[in-house]
């Protein structure tokens, strides 16, 4: 699974969304027209992010199906975890997942 860290987008959403779509869809669309699968690991926002990025995975997941795309917002080892954890998850596909970096642990054990 490709792993996407999409970074340096603005603080409001309607602006993030924008840039997301100017600047990182078109590597997205990239990878999976390549025919991997893919996880975009956008860093951390508050709420107003959640519904774009949710819309855009799913819209994505729909798009390119049976190719698999998951979005996830966080930060180090929660990232990496969560990359793994779907690669190793054939039926996941077109989710947004907000990451906490105080998880309990490695959900795959």
């Amino acid at each position: 699974m490709k792993v996407i860290a999409i970074d340096d987008l603005p603080a409001d959403p309607l602006a993030a969304a924008s840039v997301f779509d100017q600047h990182w869809l078109p590597y997205a669309e990239e990878a999976l027209d390549a025919g991997d699968d893919v996880t975009l690991a956008f860093a951390p926002a508050d709420h107003t992010h959640r519904m774009w990025r949710l819309a855009m995975v799913a819209g994505l997941a729909r798009k390119y199906a049976p190719r698999r795309i998951n979005g996830v917002a966080g930060e180090g080892e929660a990232i990496d975890a969560a990359a793994g954890y779907l690669a190793a998850a054939p039926g996941v596909t077109g989710q947004y997942l907000s990451l906490d970096s105080q998880a309990a642990g490695n959900p795959a054990q």
